[in-house]
């Protein structure tokens, strides 16, 4: 069984970020977006303007805290082979209600990705949040859409944070 990171936001998270389940490169880093080719920690640096994506894993995570934005996955336990989405199997969410319960300033959730979505709209249906959310295309490298495709969905988090 894979199992999912902590998650990462403090009291002052207004937007928080959720995927589906860390992949292999991920997991093997023990960092949320570990693939070198994925464009996550790029398109944070867009949104924030700040340019999180060429440093350490510790600072990329602070310079998400400074600017109001969470990070978690909807899947708390899965198995898989590979790091692909389509390969989720035995699936055991994470327990979403009781996290958005303790951060008092959140507006509203991003998935990172289809599989994110599917599954966390899913639980939020459940537990009747009723927070506005955004589905936005995977940063992921096995989604071949081009960066600047990814990053006109993406920027629209900007609102959320700034207000």
């Amino acid at each position: 069984m894979l199992r999912c990171f902590a998650p990462v936001t403090n009291i002052n998270s207004r937007l928080l970020i959720l995927g589906s389940l860390p992949g292999v490169a991920s997991l093997e880093k023990a960092q949320y977006y570990g693939h070198p080719r994925n464009q996550f920690w790029r398109l944070m640096s867009d949104i924030i303007g700040e340019d999180i994506d060429s440093a350490a894993y510790p600072e990329r995570l602070e310079g998400l805290l400074r600017h109001h934005i969470g990070l978690w996955d909807v899947i708390g336990t899965a198995k898989r082979q590979g790091s692909l989405d389509s390969n989720i199997k035995e699936v055991s969410p994470n327990p979403l209600g009781d996290l958005i319960g303790k951060l008092p300033n959140l507006k509203a959730l991003a998935f990172n990705g289809q599989k994110a979505a599917q599954l966390g709209i899913k639980e939020l249906q459940k537990i009747g949040a009723k927070l506005p959310y955004y589905i936005l295309p995977s940063s992921s490298p096995a989604h071949a859409v081009a960066y600047d495709v990814k990053k006109a969905a993406w920027i629209k988090l900007q609102e959320i944070i700034s207000n």
